[in-house]
């Protein structure tokens, strides 16, 4: 567990858990080991004789959760038990990264398949669709629907401003909003940070009902306890833990203030970084600055915590609903997160780096017939590997010009051979290049940093300029893109936490 401050005792994972309603806990482990009949009885079948027909894909996504969940072992006593029971049905992906640390390129080149220097869609504010690749393209979502596929969605699978209608059959609560409003509270901001604006945090009074993640997976459990008579694709998009962490109180009760552990961070960690670098942790929003100074951290980490455990819990009633209805058997299941995210990391709160707080993301697949129940795989992965694996996966037609890999032959074997790096774009020109052992970034104006990730996890000694390390800066360079193409033109609207 290196990066965590032992200042503060750990929570008791069992003790927090024990405030769940006992009914609650034991209705959803009769439902999970129903689950579990259902998936290793398909699990049982080969993988040829279990794709003869096409298979529903549940395809869930969740917004700014970094490596903080139970089987990851990110934060000491988070409680994700319903991420967790999942990852142990399938395979669970350790060094997964984001094609970029913004949630509207991250989702874009996930689901056109296009790196950011490609499409030119580099930050929240850029439609997808005014990108000269991108205008025509084909999504994801449509490529199943060219293979047969009935293509829903609901909650956030684009970034909320670019909802990409054409991309859908169905959409909750409509293929032009992404998810039902969340209760605001009253005498904001929560945290006591003045002029936060979405950088805000704390308990409210509302039901669990009341939050517009609920109703989300309301829907999709709805969807998915339905006979279908054609093969399905569905998305589920959930919202949190995005800014702002307004939860409900109860999920705040399981993580007491005293007993919070903060990140391990380092005061001078950003002397050996470069201007540009210095820049991205350090923005005009000074959030780590403001963030000691009105005494907030442990509330900000256990905020963050309470609105991870909120997503868990709507994750696990769509697979509760899944798994007690008619297509248990006939279902993979893919649940991504869009990239990582700070608290206080590198000095700095959000994404938005090319540090691995911001790169890194969950990533798991299940897929009965193929994957082994337990499986982790270690070897370095890129969202941008989604597209052509589903595709393969669900025995669809290839689609030409896929810049990531499927990742089939990891489903099969976990520890196959794979010697691909992982590339991360934040804004043009900037990039980071992550293999098995390293982390390489170069900025437009040419500076580097450079990691060794075996002797140094926390990224807190650049060697960059170290003449060891030449070979071992000059091979992950080769990753590097070649070219980096021209901003989409920016859409000049802007909306309030557009860039939390």
């Amino acid at each position: 567990m290196a990066g965590y401050s032992r200042k503060n005792k750990v929570p008791d994972a069992n003790l927090l858990a024990s405030s769940l309603p006992q009914s609650a806990i034991s209705r959803r482990a009769a439902i999970a080991a129903m689950g579990a009949a259902a998936f290793s009885n398909a699990g049982s079948l080969s993988f040829a004789a279990s794709r003869q027909k096409k298979r529903n894909l549940l395809f869930i996504a969740i917004d700014d959760l970094n490596d903080w969940i139970g089987c990851l072992n990110g934060h000491p006593g988070v409680i994700t038990p319903n991420l967790d029971r999942l990852a142990k049905r399938g395979v669970l992906f350790t060094s997964a990264h984001c094609a970029a640390p913004v949630c509207n390129p991250s989702r874009t080149a996930l689901l056109y398949g296009k790196r950011p220097s490609s499409s030119g869609v580099y930050n929240n504010d850029q439609p997808h669709r005014r990108s000269p690749l991108l205008q025509d393209a084909v999504t994801l979502s449509m490529h199943f629907r060219e293979n047969g596929y009935r293509v829903i969605g609901g909650g956030k699978i684009y970034h909320e401003r670019y909802p990409d209608p054409q991309s859908w059959d169905e959409y909750y609560p409509s293929k032009t909003q992404t998810k039902p409003p969340d209760p605001q509270p009253e005498g904001k901001p929560l945290n006591g940070i003045p002029g936060t604006m979405a950088f805000d945090w704390g308990p409210i009074p509302n039901s669990e009902e009341s939050m517009g993640d609920y109703k989300v997976a309301d829907w999709a459990a709805a969807e998915l306890g339905k006979v279908q008579a054609k093969p399905l694709f569905l998305a589920c998009g959930i919202w949190k833990p995005h800014l702002p962490w307004y939860i409900p109180q109860k999920y705040f009760d399981m993580y007491p203030l005293d007993k919070i552990t903060l990140p391990l961070v380092k005061d001078d960690d950003l002397d050996d970084v470069p201007p540009i670098g210095k820049q991205m942790a350090i923005t005009k929003a000074r959030d780590h600055e403001r963030v000691l100074k009105y005494k907030q951290w442990e509330s900000g980490v256990r905020s963050y915590l309470a609105a991870i455990t909120f997503a868990d819990a709507q994750v696990g009633r769509v697979l509760d609903a899944l798994e007690h209805g008619p297509n248990a058997a006939t279902t993979d299941i893919v649940l991504w997160s869009d990239h990582g995210w700070h608290l206080g990391e590198k000095l700095h709160w959000r994404k938005f780096t090319l540090w691995e707080r911001s790169t890194r993301n969950v990533l798991m697949i299940c897929a009965p017939g193929l994957t082994k129940p337990g499986s982790r795989c270690d070897r370095t992965v890129s969202l941008l590997d989604i597209y052509p694996t589903v595709t393969e996966l669900s025995g669809l037609s290839p689609r030409e010009g896929l810049e990531g890999r499927s990742l089939l032959p990891l489903l099969k074997n976990p520890s196959a051979r794979w010697d691909h790096a992982a590339v991360t774009t934040y804004l043009r020109g900037n990039h980071a290049v992550r293999d098995a052992h390293s982390r390489y970034i170069r900025y437009h104006d040419g500076t580097e940093e450079l990691y060794n990730r075996d002797r140094d996890p926390n990224e807190w000694t650049n060697i960059a300029d170290r003449p060891e390390e030449q070979d071992r800066k000059r091979k992950l360079a080769m990753s590097l893109p070649k070219s980096d193409a021209a901003d989409v033109p920016r859409d000049r609207t802007t909306e309030e936490g557009d860039s939390a």
